[in-house]
C-alpha cells in the first residue's frame, strides 16, 4: 500500500516537473522586443508575441531571426537566448543608433519584403 502511494506521488511529481520544464522553455510568454542596451528609451519596447508571430509568418527556422555571422558570412549557429546588442553593439564604435538600425532592418525589412506586418513606428512601439 505504501509502495503504491510512493509510486503515485512520484508519478504526479514527475508530470508536474515536466509541465514546469516545458513552460520554462516556451517562448509564448514573450510579448515585447526589449534589449537591455537601451538604457534611455524614447519609445516603448516593440510589441512582439513571439510564438504567434512565427506561426502566422510560417517561420520554423529560428536562424531566420536569430542569426550569427562570422567574417561576414552567415553561420549555421543561432543566437537564440541572446540579446541583439550582444553582437550589434560589441564593437567600441557601435552605438544605440546602430542597434536600432539592426532591429529595424531585420524586422521592418522582412515585413516590407513579405508585404506583411507593421512598418510604421507606432504599429510596433505601442503604449500599453
Amino acid at each position: 500500500m505504501v509502495k503504491n502511494k510512493i509510486i503515485s506521488y512520484t508519478a504526479v511529481f514527475s508530470v508536474f516537473l515536466l509541465i514546469l520544464t516545458v513552460a520554462a522553455f516556451s517562448t509564448d510568454y514573450i510579448e515585447t522586443v526589449d534589449d537591455s542596451a537601451f538604457e534611455k528609451k524614447t519609445r516603448p519596447p516593440a510589441a512582439f508575441f513571439h510564438d504567434a508571430h512565427n506561426e502566422t509568418a510560417g517561420i520554423d527556422d529560428c536562424s531566420v531571426c536569430h542569426h550569427l555571422y562570422e567574417d561576414g558570412q552567415k553561420t549555421d549557429d543561432m543566437s537564440v537566448g541572446m540579446e541583439c546588442s550582444e553582437c550589434h553593439m560589441s564593437a567600441p564604435e557601435d552605438s544605440a543608433a546602430d542597434l536600432i538600425r539592426a532591429y529595424h532592418l531585420q524586422c521592418g525589412g522582412c515585413h516590407m519584403e513579405q508585404k506583411a506586418g507593421p512598418i510604421m513606428c507606432g504599429e510596433c512601439h505601442r503604449k500599453n
